[in-house]
């Protein structure tokens, strides 16, 4: 009899219970929680799991000496975990707070300035004129004294066993529009060259590219409107020198443009932050995000 009450009361239920209970199942099919990851090591609270270390294992190492790397990785972080955790313990609080401040300093300084940097990269006023880059050469050219002598020059440098190396002499010197068209035209035979001769070159340059060349004997070849030929065991080296600036002289504009184009950027950079951190306070105050309290 209480077993027939028992399945009538199950009967009744039943059309309740069991869409229930598959409803659950299906959700729990559909919730399935994703495979945890896989720990390597744990000190305390903190775990080394294996795709941290995954990315550092290269593919040209064994099997033996990839586990030996891994091995190495968790004996680093085990021992950088717990002296951490025992410098927390032990370390005076005064240090620890000092230390703290530097990580969060540290911390809002690498993220202001990446936002800073993303900001500036979106800055539209990039491009530097002509008269921009000139306005600012007159105005400053007295601080732009040369640190070192600098040359308008072309020159090519020749195998030793070159056969033609009278006629790219030839030619070198006189340099007219043929001249130019055939050295461009055998110039895959050489070993250098250089033929902008509108270009200003230090001398610094000048000599680590001409091996001859030194610091002691540059003067007697690095000379106005003069033409040299040098030699060592390497290969041979024409040159033809068409201009010189000493050091101390005043740097012709052309040859600090790339420098006053990147002063100029630079102020634009700061007059654009500046900008941006004056209307950022401002709304910042208009909007009741920051209240700045006045003491007497």
């Amino acid at each position: 009899m209480n077993l027939c009450r028992a399945c009538s009361r199950f009967l009744l239920v039943a059309p309740l219970v069991l869409p229930l209970f598959f409803m659950l199942a299906a959700c729990d099919s559909l919730w399935r929680k994703e495979p945890e990851k896989a720990p390597l090591a744990r000190v305390g609270e903190n775990y080394l799991y294996l795709e941290d270390v995954e990315g550092l294992t290269g593919a040209e190492l064994s099997p033996g000496d990839s586990a030996a790397f891994v091995s190495n990785l968790i004996t680093t972080w085990a021992v950088r975990q717990l002296l951490f955790s025992r410098a927390q313990i032990n370390l005076p609080e005064e240090k620890i707070r000092e230390f703290e401040s530097l990580v969060s300093d540290y911390r809002a300084e690498l993220y202001t300035r990446a936002y800073k940097e993303a900001l500036v990269a979106q800055m539209e006023d990039t491009l530097v004129g002509a008269e921009d880059l000139e306005e600012f050469y007159e105005s400053e050219k007295d601080n732009f004294r040369l640190q070192e002598k600098i040359l308008q020059l072309r020159f090519i440098e020749l195998p030793r066993q070159f056969l033609n190396r009278e006629e790219v002499t030839e030619r070198l010197k006189r340099f007219r529009e043929e001249d130019l068209k055939f050295l461009d035209s055998v110039g895959v035979q050489f070993k250098k060259l250089h033929f902008n001769d509108s270009l200003w070159v230090p001398v610094s340059r000048v000599i680590r590219e001409i091996k001859p060349l030194t610091y002691d004997n540059e003067a007697e070849y690095l000379k106005k409107d003069h033409f040299f030929e040098l030699e060592d065991s390497t290969g041979v080296y024409l040159s033809r020198v068409v201009d010189v600036m000493d050091a101390g002289e005043m740097a012709p504009q052309s040859y600090i443009e790339p420098t006053i184009r990147q002063v100029l950027l630079n102020r634009r950079k700061m007059k654009y932050l500046k900008s941006l951190e004056t209307d950022l306070i401002n709304e910042a105050l208009g909007q009741k995000e920051l209240e700045i309290y006045e003491k007497e």
